[in-house]
């Protein structure tokens, strides 16, 4: 059993949340736990806001999906398994077991522009996208510069 099916396993039994749909496809536990994140990211001000969550169906369908109800889907199930974990650093070992430097990278900037997207980067999304950049291996410098270009450019990192 991969790890991730494991936690979802886990948060069921030990909250009593029903138990996760079915199976995840080979291949998509990564893209899961990045799309969690970023609903993570998304809510961390405590308010999903409409330009936040457009952003977060454009990011997501360009990385992860192939269509806007994909991504919409991939967006719903991740969002159920973020709001079962609440532990972001479960979340990264997923994403950083799979993911090379460069994919974390683009994860990051996606992070920050989804923290961006409502035009207002809260000190809860800061906060939290920067402990994000710890989590996944980046330095200060590294962190910063995903943070410039995200916020400076959102377009550029749809494309990520």
């Amino acid at each position: 059993m991969a790890l991730l099916q494991r936690l979802l396993s886990y948060a069921s039994s030990a909250f009593g949340l029903p138990a996760a749909a079915e199976p995840l496809p080979d291949g998509s536990e990564e893209y899961l736990a990045a799309t969690a994140l970023l609903v993570h990211v998304a809510r961390a001000d405590g308010v999903l806001d409409p330009a936040e969550s457009e952003r977060l169906v454009r990011l997501v369908r360009r990385r992860y999906a192939g269509s806007d109800a994909e991504a919409e889907s991939l967006i719903e199930r991740a969002a159920a398994f973020e709001a079962q974990t609440r532990d972001m650093a479960s979340l990264v070992e997923l994403v950083r077991d799979d993911g090379d430097p460069e994919q974390r990278g683009r994860l990051l900037a996606m992070a920050w522009s989804v923290a961006g997207a409502d035009g207002d980067l809260h000190e809860f999304e800061e906060a939290l996208v920067w402990r994000l950049g710890k989590l996944l291996g980046f330095g200060e410098a590294a962190i910063a510069s995903a943070r410039d270009r995200a916020l400076r450019d959102p377009a550029a990192t749809a494309g990520a």
